[in-house]
């Protein structure tokens, strides 16, 4: 398990979600596996009880699931629940680039996105998942940032990690050569300040998850939940 900084201020609970959630997300921790209360506790220099809150926390958006003597499980994927959080996704950054439009920013004012966009391309280059994952996070919040909506992006960021997994996944396995494209034309549009445009781009590179997530559940099928099975590995 990759240990993340821990940030100034950060509670324990925060950053043991935050580490457990990335661990969840990168795949360290794959689908089905087992994660111990006390081995993660002594791995992040925390006590039991910041981490049993942050796994209590994570199987509230059904991503762990908890059975009895503190024994946790990797929620296998569940393609209805990456369609929800792809669903929410979409209805709030459609919204969010059609509302930037209307402010009628300065070209300066996406100089955060630019520069965001010029490290994607570094590290499609340089064959880094991980990293391109983690700054496709940065490009979608700094839009919510943007809009001065903050708050929005962290309560959809709860269910996002569904998404992002799958995400991952084809980051990784497939090696998605479409996210710092989608970006720039996202960027295009919303610098001309055209509304539908940038609704239109951000709709279809959400979307684009299920081509991939078809190649994925090929490849790994032992990483899905199948219809009925409610407790695999349970």
């Amino acid at each position: 398990m990759h240990l993340p900084q821990r940030r100034s201020g950060e509670s324990g609970r925060e950053y043991a979600l935050r580490a457990i959630r990335e661990s969840i997300v990168n795949l360290e921790f794959l689908p089905g596996s087992r994660i111990s209360e006390s081995a993660l506790a002594a791995q992040l220099g925390v006590s039991r009880t910041p981490v049993g809150e942050a796994l209590n926390e994570l199987s509230r958006v059904r991503i762990v699931e908890i059975y009895p003597q503190r024994q946790s499980i990797v929620s296998y994927i569940d393609c209805d629940l990456v369609e929800e959080a792809r669903f929410i996704r979409e209805v709030l950054e459609c919204a969010i680039v059609r509302h930037i439009c209307t402010r009628k920013l300065e070209k300066s004012d996406f100089s955060k996105l630019t520069e965001i966009l010029k490290l994607q391309q570094f590290y499609l280059r340089s064959n880094a998942p991980q990293r391109l994952l983690e700054l496709d996070n940065q490009f979608h919040e700094m839009l919510f940032d943007l809009d001065h909506k903050p708050q929005a992006y962290s309560m959809m960021k709860n269910t996002s990690i569904h998404f992002e997994r799958v995400r991952s996944l084809s980051l990784t396995t497939i090696r998605d050569q479409n996210i710092v494209q989608d970006h720039e034309e996202i960027l295009d549009a919303l610098q001309q300040g055209r509304e539908e445009l940038a609704a239109a781009c951000m709709k279809a590179h959400l979307r684009r998850y299920r081509v991939d997530e078809k190649t994925i559940q090929a490849k790994y099928p032992e990483y899905f939940r199948m219809p009925g099975d409610r407790q695999r590995g349970g």
